[in-house]
């Protein structure tokens, strides 16, 4: 009787014989939003359905309603306390059943709109607004906890600051909107250009760090000549014109410092970007510390060492 009420009011419905099939399909991925569970079934009672769906977590949240002939308020409260939305006893009046459906729907979409609301807060604290990288503080903050791992788990890691060379000038010439068009191109050519595990944020202006994970120094230079010749290899279009633009890059590799602090690796890896400023820009500088016995042998293009 359920059933043909619910498929008269155009919902659809799938119908299940007991509480352990009940679980296992609104467990499911894109798994029902309502439940009408009868409170005596086969395997799994009702109030048991409710606890096990409420236990689980990371899913979305499913509005359920027992149905009982039972009328005590001991146990109204037994399966509202179950994690039950809402009760209804038996006979179902199909018309009471609509409206509590509704009303239920009504829960849901207050909850998804939650949902969506909490995700956008969330992504805006952590991404930069105008590139849609990470923002300084996220990526800095992923740095240091992926520079612990990889101390734990001796693993490589390799960190590359990059700086857009002369960019105060397109500003100067081009207007600060078409700058911004530079910067939002050069984010996307930088995300392109890096593994899908690779982190990758603004670190400010016209600056940026790319994270490595499980990169050594060979994996590092190749992927920051990549990336350099990528943020070079045609001018950005932008409203004011084509915008020719080229990048310094410093790299270091943190398994060749020691236990040197994150905060450390960065200072270091900053005096690289500097010296491949220095040294005429669009160029590489690899970061070496005193105790590293091999020089390095440049791989790609024009790579220098800081000591």
């Amino acid at each position: 009787m359920v059933e043909s009420a619910l498929r008269a009011s155009d919902y659809e419905v799938v119908a299940v014989s007991n509480g352990s099939q009940a679980v296992e399909i609104l467990s499911g991925e894109n798994g029902p939003r309502l439940a009408l569970l009868d409170w005596m079934m086969p395997g799994l009672d009702g109030p048991s359905v409710c606890r096990a769906i409420r236990a689980r977590s990371g899913m979305p949240y499913v509005y359920m309603v027992l149905l009982t002939g039972r009328e005590a308020k001991d146990d109204i409260v037994t399966g509202l306390e179950s994690g039950a939305d809402d009760y209804m006893t038996k006979p179902v009046h199909p018309g009471e059943l609509r409206a509590r459906l509704r009303s239920g729907c009504r829960i849901l979409a207050l909850e998804d709109g939650l949902v969506r609301a909490r995700e956008a807060m969330r992504y805006q604290a952590t991404h930069d607004a105008l590139t849609s990288l990470f923002n300084r503080g996220t990526i800095l903050e992923m740095f240091e906890r992926e520079v612990e791992r990889a101390r734990r788990e001796k693993a490589s890691l390799s960190l590359l600051f990059c700086d857009l060379d002369e960019f105060k000038p397109i500003n100067d010439k081009h207007g600060h909107v078409a700058g911004d068009e530079v910067l939002k191109e050069v984010a996307r050519r930088l995300h392109d250009s890096v593994r899908s595990y690779d982190l990758v944020g603004r670190y400010g202006g016209d600056e940026f760090l790319v994270v490595m994970l499980g990169c050594d120094i060979d994996c590092a230079h190749e992927r920051a000549e990549f990336i350099r010749k990528a943020i070079n290899s045609t001018p950005v279009i932008t409203d004011a014109g084509p915008v020719p633009i080229t990048a310094s890059i410093g790299i270091i590799t943190a398994r060749e410092w020691g236990d040197v602090s994150g905060a450390k690796l960065l200072f270091e890896v900053d005096a690289a970007l500097y010296q491949a400023k220095a040294a005429g820009r669009n160029r590489i500088v690899v970061a070496r510390s005193a105790s590293t016995s091999k020089p390095i042998v440049p791989l790609f293009g024009p790579v220098r060492t800081s000591r």
